[in-house]
């Protein structure tokens, strides 16, 4: 009984957090207090279920639970404010009647935290965390920054927002312009934590996270009005989400090790989800882009992929045509990471000595990055280099965290050739 309570603690977490905690910010209007009880009522749950059994329906005992709470908290304090009281007073177990298609307590919760008032970075940061439910530790390695550093960041924000008295609520339409990058930025990385998930005690890829920066995505777009920049931006990075999760079922082994693109089995790949996503690309690529028809950062991401998923086998893959949206990507978006990641379709489009010299002049930028040292070692091992590679490996392992990420590359250091011993030189270069 307990292994399957713990069990659906944790489901209930992964599906109802973001829920739970926006329909308390909704009603009581302080984002602490609606954290902070929500997690309170899963620690009851923690120690409740395992005794009493698994409740029918496990995200409404977990809702009713953190709004009792959140009542008693309240009655607790001396003092209250308006918003509070009121809450206090019409408060009431029943859910409210579903307020339209992009009416979304998520969404509302998202352009609250991606308000202009807070830096992008806190912007991103609290999003991942009050809507996205990663824990700090997994933020900070997202941010690649301290523990200590990221904590103190989300702080700030969470009081930013009750000083200043943010609304909890989908802005108009005229201040859509300036929030939507924003909101944007943390959907495609709540997506990327789900991808590739950063904390060692979760799933590999977690397809609840994946699925709700989809879902968001799809109800942001939906506030834009066609043809204009922000929606050809939002259309990009649904694009770029629904053909990167048209490949899930095949990115982790059934021994739990990640399986890299080109090892893939193609037919386990979703055809709906591709033919959607390159459907989007194409209305991108031939609609006019806010710069003189150049596309965005998450259109070229978008096209990078549907060129990946239209070869039928990855020795058909248009190398020349990825190196060049590459290019273009980084004209568009300059950063060391689609450096990285150009260098990586420059080796099979040219050599890996031509990416490898790419990839080494990011050393100082990109040191602590576990992606660099993985995409090194391989170049490497192609070079023949096999104890420069090893060392690589053992970098890139110790950086990772993605538990499927780090079976993966164990086993490719593994395949390494065997470090050769000294040998006396003997006559034309021969070892035997």
């Amino acid at each position: 009984m307990t292994v399957d309570a713990d069990a659906a603690v944790t489901r209930t977490h992964r599906e109802e957090w973001a829920r739970v905690v926006a329909g308390l910010a909704r009603r009581y209007g302080d984002l602490d207090l609606a954290e902070e009880t929500a997690a309170e009522a899963f620690a009851t749950a923690v120690e409740r279920w395992p005794v009493d059994g698994v409740p029918p329906n496990s995200g409404a005992w977990i809702t009713t639970t953190a709004h009792r709470k959140a009542i008693d908290r309240l009655r607790r304090e001396a003092r209250r404010d308006e918003k509070q009281q009121e809450a206090l007073m019409l408060h009431d177990d029943s859910p409210p009647d579903p307020p339209g298609a992009v009416e979304d307590d998520r969404l509302r919760l998202v352009f609250t935290c991606c308000h202009p008032a807070l830096s992008m970075e806190a912007r991103v940061a609290l999003t991942l965390r009050i809507v996205g439910g990663l824990t700090v530790r997994e933020i900070a390695h997202a941010f690649l920054v301290q523990e200590t550093t990221m904590g103190q960041r989300i702080s700030r924000a969470k009081a930013k927002i009750k000083t200043a008295g943010i609304p909890y609520r989908v802005p108009r339409a005229e201040d859509l312009p300036a929030r939507v990058a924003g909101v944007l930025a943390v959907l495609y990385l709540i997506f990327n934590e789900g991808y590739l998930a950063s904390g060692a005690e979760t799933d590999p890829i977690r397809r609840d996270l994946t699925g709700e920066a989809i879902r968001l995505t799809r109800l942001v777009r939906e506030l834009l009005p066609e043809g204009s920049g922000e929606r050809r931006e939002a259309t990009g990075l649904l694009a770029l989400m629904l053909l990167t999760e048209s490949r899930a079922a095949a990115r982790v082994s059934s021994d739990g090790e990640l399986v890299r693109l080109d090892e893939q089995d193609r037919g386990a790949w979703d055809r709906a989800l591709i033919d959607e996503g390159t459907a989007l690309v194409r209305e991108l690529l031939g609609t006019p882009g806010r710069e003189e028809g150049s596309p965005g950062r998450y259109a070229l991401l978008a096209a990078i992929n549907a060129v990946h998923v239209s070869a039928p086998h990855a020795r058909d893959t248009e190398w020349e045509q990825i190196v060049a949206l590459y290019a273009q990507l980084e004209r568009v978006d300059p950063n060391p990471i689609v450096t990285l990641n150009k260098a990586i379709a420059v080796s099979e489009f040219d050599s890996p000595d031509v990416a490898l010299a790419m990839v080494e002049r990011l050393g100082d930028r990109l040191a602590g990055y576990h992606a660099f040292h993985a995409t090194r070692a391989e170049l490497l091992r192609r070079l023949g280099r096999s104890a420069d590679a090893r060392a690589a490996y053992d970098r890139a392992i110790e950086l990772a965290g993605n538990t499927a990420e780090v079976a993966h590359l164990i086993r490719r250091r593994g395949q390494l050739a065997a470090p050769v011993p000294n040998l006396p030189n003997l006559p034309n270069g021969e070892t035997s």
